[in-house]
């Protein structure tokens, strides 16, 4: 049994790893729900390590689709809000915010507690936020888009 432990650690160090900062409200129990909820492949990215309480990352240290849950809920907006479904019917209403200085994009549930926020790097597809429907519906929806 020692012998694989010593095997695993040295492996564990070569995993990439992304630093993240966690959510004002990351200790928010649905947070650890969501969290362990979302799937090992967003679109086509392997998700590698996020070092932050409630987050996850999909892709490449440089180039990495990051979540974090217990963001700020934003209250009513006139930025982009759509609701947007999986195969399953599951829908999620999101605000989609492009970044004006990095072109990145930013998605933010709305109208559920604890938030969750995914930032897609600009070039990358936001196509895949629909994956994390399932994970994200672990917060109760209280409000919608339209």
């Amino acid at each position: 049994m020692f012998a694989v432990a010593a095997v695993a650690a040295p492996l564990a160090a070569c995993a990439p790893s992304i630093s993240l900062t966690a959510a004002p409200y990351a200790t928010d129990p649905l947070c650890a729900s969501i969290v362990l909820a979302v799937p090992d492949k967003l679109g086509n990215l392997d998700r590698i390590t996020a070092s932050a309480q409630a987050t996850a990352a999909w892709g490449t240290t440089a180039q990495a689709v990051t979540l974090r849950c217990g963001v700020e809920p934003p209250g009513p907006t006139t930025d982009q809000c759509q609701a947007i479904a999986d195969v399953t019917g599951a829908s999620v209403d999101w605000i989609v915010v492009e970044e004006s200085r990095t072109g990145d994009w930013v998605f933010t549930t709305y109208g559920r507690t604890p938030a969750v926020e995914v930032r897609v790097p600009a070039g990358t597809s936001g196509a895949a936020v629909v994956d994390l429907n399932r994970a994200v519906s672990a917060a109760p929806q209280t409000r919608h888009c339209y």
